[in-house]
């Protein structure tokens, strides 16, 4: 079996790395799953898109997956933060927050990303209430309402267009010069979206209900919700310093089975793929654990 403390160390403990540790766990493979207690989705007050879990809310939904993983003795959880990685000749080397270095003979990032939440005043108060950055997530309970949407240029312009399934009174703010070509304008003003160039000074609104969008000139413009473009990033640099190789989009590339360019390093979830969601997230954490198991036991057997 080796003489890594570990089979298997999972870095962060959502859905893709409980659902990994899960399928892991029960093939009685010693796994380490560490996480550092900042989920995405910490604004967030309801789950979506989950079949048999839609509506739950997500910090419950975490307490569930954790207390069915402490009927496994072969996973051993730890809130702890990764801040370092690298390969070593028994596989890999993580470094703890609190000092302690442990080895696996294999690797499952499961960091996600962290989405880049516009700095407007006011905006604190009503994230996950009624401003969002996925319509997926959160669009039916914003249906036929009055929304704007945040952003500039090709994404914001994008997401404006996409929220037409969920509303028809739609206005895309853009906080400043709005960076759209003509044809892009064109097919906005084809479907009835107006874009407002005012800078932004606050949003107002009671009891996490947007109410309406205050501009630095003193105007208003009445609006139910918001949903905003702004980009995100991933949530850990370990993938970037242990060599992975990136997409155009800046995921992490993974091939077959979440594998990445680096022999023996695996990510799963948000982190590799633009379609982020919980339900996606955990079947990749299950795909990972069965190829990382296949090939722990290849070279068990070899």
């Amino acid at each position: 079996m080796g003489e890594s403390q570990f089979d298997v160390i999972i870095v962060g403990a959502g859905p893709a790395g409980l659902s990994a540790a899960l399928i892991l766990g029960r093939a009685r493979r010693r796994v380490l799953i560490c996480d550092s207690a900042r989920p995405r989705n910490a604004s967030t007050r309801h789950l979506h898109g989950f079949l048999t879990r839609d509506g739950i809310a997500p910090a419950e939904f975490l307490r569930l997956a954790r207390e069915q993983l402490t009927a496994y003795e072969t996973v051993t959880p730890r809130e702890t933060e990764v801040i370092d990685g690298r390969q070593v000749a028994s596989g890999f080397e993580i470094s703890l927050r609190t000092g302690e270095q442990l080895t696996s003979r294999k690797l499952l990032l499961a960091t996600g990303v962290v989405d880049d939440v516009p700095t407007v005043t006011g905006l604190a108060a009503l994230y996950g209430r009624s401003v969002f950055h996925c319509p997926y997530c959160d669009g039916w309970e914003m249906r036929d309402q009055p929304l704007a949407i945040y952003g500039n240029g090709e994404t914001g312009s994008g997401l404006a267009l996409e929220l037409t399934l969920w509303s028809r009174d739609l206005v895309l703010c853009t906080d400043g010069p709005a960076q759209l070509s003509a044809s892009q304008l064109q097919r906005l003003d084809r479907h009835k979206i107006p874009v407002n160039e005012k800078r932004i000074e606050r949003l107002a609104g009671t009891d996490g209900v947007l109410e309406r969008i205050v501009f630095a000139n003193g105007e208003s413009l009445a609006r139910r919700g918001m949903f905003f473009s702004s980009g995100q990033r991933q949530g850990s640099n370990l993938p970037e310093k242990l060599g992975c190789e990136f997409t155009e989009q800046g995921c992490v590339w993974t091939g077959e089975y979440e594998k990445t360019s680096v022999p023996g390093l695996y990510v799963a979830g948000d982190a590799s793929r633009l379609v982020q969601f919980v339900i996606v997230a955990a079947a990749e954490g299950a795909q990972a654990a069965v190829a990382i198991n296949k090939e722990l036991l290849e070279e068990d057997l070899s």
